[in-house]
């Protein structure tokens, strides 16, 4: 990122704690780029080293990212959790950094909970003896209350859910992201760079061309700043119907455009039908894998599930 040669009047200066949110730095091209701490101590965040070593103890870190909105991030990041954590041997955390639009908690059944606080950090959320939980959500004092940030609050909040957040050991750690390719997913790219454990991202899309067009763009966002795409996960497939358990297409399929996935080599994880028990499932917080086995909606899931496994282990072989 460019810096400006003559900063502009009243700069508070990049080794200031004000540095790219003082009212001097708005509307300043600067901004991100001092708020982020880049410019400090040779051009390195002492925080980088240190979440590195927070986060030391989580085997797997797995982004879940779109370039689109409502195509089911937060569905498939609490799908996936639920499914790793399934194996009671396994730990897993879910960390929501959606911070306009914190649905987790009410997709893992946890809304209004409180967070606290120790001598070594925030504790999360448990929604089961070995699933954990860490959201924007529980820090606003109403279900209902916007989230009203400008860039330097949003990084200061993904920068303490990454030092701060007291996860112990696990085995993996899912990350539900919000659409687009900014400030929130610069941030993460950013604090999280030390870290050998995140093995890369699992794009969500629907099928239709409009879903397609942004998810090009966020994958051109992960090749950029060196991200790995483990896969794809095409959600609403296709509607499932409760009653005959037939198929059919509500949005119309771009051949070409999942085909230009496949030729830049990147796998299809599996396809999700637009089923009424996952809707259901998220707003009742039910863990369909312990209550709907026999859909195939939830088989289909399990199959995404262990393919994503085995090529985590395949990228950290035991």
């Amino acid at each position: 990122m460019e810096v400006m040669e003559v900063p502009p009047e009243h700069c508070p200066g990049v080794e200031s704690d004000e540095a790219g949110k003082g009212d001097a730095c708005v509307g300043c091209p600067n901004r991100l780029v001092c708020s982020s701490g880049e410019l400090k101590t040779g051009g390195v965040d002492p925080k980088v080293a240190e979440i590195a070593a927070k986060l030391m103890n989580i085997k797997h870190m797995v982004l879940v990212m779109s370039g689109k909105g409502g195509v089911g991030k937060s569905t498939v990041s609490s799908l996936l959790a639920r499914y790793l954590a399934k194996d009671k041997a396994r730990n897993v955390g879910l960390l929501d950094v959606d911070i306009c639009g914190p649905s987790i908690p009410k997709t893992m059944g946890v809304e209004g909970e409180e967070v606290h606080q120790s001598m070594s950090g925030w504790s999360p959320i448990f929604v089961a003896d070995n699933l954990s939980v860490m959201s924007c959500g529980f820090l606003l004092s109403s279900l209902d209350d916007a989230v009203i940030w400008r860039g330097p609050k949003k990084n200061t909040i993904i920068k303490q859910f990454l030092s701060d957040v007291d996860w112990d050991r696990l085995d993996y750690l899912v990350v539900d992201t919000p659409p687009g390719t900014s400030d929130e997913h610069l941030s993460l790219v950013s604090y999280l760079k030390q870290c050998s454990n995140l093995r890369g991202v699992v794009i969500v899309t629907t099928p239709q061309e409009i879903a397609l067009m942004d998810v090009r763009k966020q994958i051109d966002f992960c090749q950029r700043v060196g991200l790995k795409v483990l896969g794809v996960v095409e959600n609403m497939s296709g509607f499932l119907c409760p009653n005959c358990s037939k198929e059919s297409n509500v949005f119309k399929p771009s051949a070409d455009g999942m085909n230009q996935l496949l030729d830049k080599g990147i796998p299809v994880l599996g396809r999700l039908p637009l089923d009424p028990l996952i809707g259901k499932a998220c707003d009742e917080a039910i863990d369909v894998f312990e209550n709907h086995n026999n859909s195939k909606t939830i088989t289909t899931f399990e199959a995404i599930g262990d393919y994503l496994v085995r090529i985590l282990n395949n990228l950290n072989p035991e």
